[in-house]
């Protein structure tokens, strides 16, 4: 064989070479998972990002939900110490507080028990990946609670099955060092017109929906959280401006919180902050993260 035509050939090999490089994606990249407590899971990369200052606030200003928070403090606390903990969805009305006590009461537990738990934040178009972060974490000394906000499938959404084998249903199961929890404002996962069309349409309409809906199944724990009330409401109000030392006159802050209320259309977690951010605001004060 000439110089010519193995030149040719190697050349080819080479090309051939960086195509399946190419197709193969970039190598995983190693996560450090001593730079933070919470991460937020990059599936390009393989890798665990750290959110050095997460968004949260003190556990103890969350207010009308002590019952939903005293129970997903207690099985948090048991998952930390090493014990059964069921995975949790925390569904309900929308701006009342559930992605935030997930992470308030991770940190919560992190502080009063001194265990390195780990909050690992999965996004909703990712959820198919899963498998991917679980391999990674498996054999981790680490204990990670893996936090999906907001999930929700629509139809022909095929990656929820992903969810339920990651959750309890593959060979491997669930490894005993994670936990799942999950925010969505539906206690199925789905809407319900994709539940009376597969009623509708299936040859078997109960086994259709029984298949869907089975997933919510996986969660050992469904919290509700409901509309709160105008008492529940304005003790939220107490709350922040206390911890923040906004300066007000109780019945002003009061009627202003009603009438913010009101031009928002109803009164929840989400909206008592919104005034106390528009009040911090107006008295040129900062509102530092617990």
């Amino acid at each position: 064989m000439d110089d010519s035509k193995l030149d040719l050939i190697l050349k080819e090999l080479r090309r051939l070479a960086d195509a399946t490089e190419r197709l193969a994606g970039p190598p995983p990249v190693a996560s450090d998972m001593e730079a933070a407590d919470c991460f937020v899971w990059v599936p390009a990369r393989s890798f665990l990002q750290p959110v050095p200052q997460p968004n949260r606030i003190a556990l103890k200003l969350i207010r009308g939900v002590d019952r939903v928070r005293d129970i997903l403090h207690e099985n948090t606390i048991r998952f930390a110490e090493g014990y059964e903990a069921n995975n949790v969805l925390l569904w309900g009305a929308r701006g009342m507080g559930k992605s935030s006590l997930v992470k308030s009461v991770h940190a919560d537990v992190r502080a009063e028990r001194a265990v390195a738990l780990k909050l690992i934040e999965i996004h909703r178009e990712d959820i198919s990946t899963l498998p991917a972060l679980l391999e990674i974490i498996r054999d981790r000394a680490e204990r990670f609670i893996l936090f999906c906000d907001d999930l929700s499938f629509d139809h022909d959404d095929a990656s929820y099955k992903s969810l339920k084998a990651a959750l309890d249903g593959g060979v491997e199961g669930r490894p005993d060092n994670v936990v799942f929890y999950a925010t969505s404002n539906r206690r199925h996962l789905l809407p319900r017109n994709m539940i009376e069309n597969e009623q509708s349409t299936a040859i078997n309409p109960s086994e259709a929906v029984e298949e869907k809906v089975s997933l919510s199944d996986r969660f050992g724990l469904w919290l509700g959280f409901h509309k709160c009330s105008q008492e529940d409401y304005l003790a939220m109000i107490d709350g922040y401006a206390a911890h923040y030392a906004l300066d007000l006159a109780p019945e002003d802050l009061h009627r202003e919180a009603l009438e913010w209320a009101t031009t928002r259309g109803g009164r929840s977690g989400r909206v008592a902050w919104q005034y106390i951010q528009d009040l911090a605001g107006r008295q040129r004060k900062a509102l530092r993260r617990d």
